[in-house]
């Protein structure tokens, strides 16, 4: 496997541009959905997390967006096809935990497409409450207890 660094990236950096791009690939290219100006520039206040190879490709991204001081939902979770199935989005994942753990928070949750459900119940997240639908497909909310992973 090859080396993927891990870092936050900030809002409208060239690296931010490039995980948009990877977001709107993986997540909205296939529902017909674009980004607006406004959701992008709503996004200023969260974290964002990429991954990327020795040559600055974006492999995988996700952003942390604070829900209080306690809870920070994890959000647009895209890993590149060609890094799909070879442990990329586990490490990063694991990575947004410790990011968010520096950052005081105690719990995670996400909303999870069905098929990525498995994968998450995988990292020790649990499920939270009845399916949904979001962006015309189902979804799952999901929830994980930080701190239990510091015992």
């Amino acid at each position: 496997m090859k080396a993927i660094t891990f870092s936050i990236v900030q809002h409208n950096s060239e690296l931010y541009k490039q995980t948009v791009e990877l977001r709107f690939e993986i997540l909205r290219r296939p529902l017909g959905l674009e980004f607006t100006d406004e959701q992008l520039a709503a996004e200023i206040n969260d974290i964002h997390l990429a991954g990327y190879d020795e040559y600055c490709i974006i492999c995988c991204c996700l952003l942390l967006t604070p829900i209080d001081n306690n809870i920070v939902q994890m959000r647009q979770v895209s890993v590149a096809a060609h890094e799909q199935g070879k442990g990329t989005g586990r490490q990063l994942v694991e990575y947004s935990e410790v990011i968010a753990l520096q950052n005081g928070f105690k719990e995670m949750i996400l909303h999870a497409r069905d098929t990525a459900v498995e994968f998450y119940l995988k990292l020790g997240y649990e499920l939270v409450g009845k399916p949904f639908v979001e962006v015309g497909i189902p979804h799952r909310q999901m929830r994980k207890d930080l701190f239990v992973n510091l015992i």
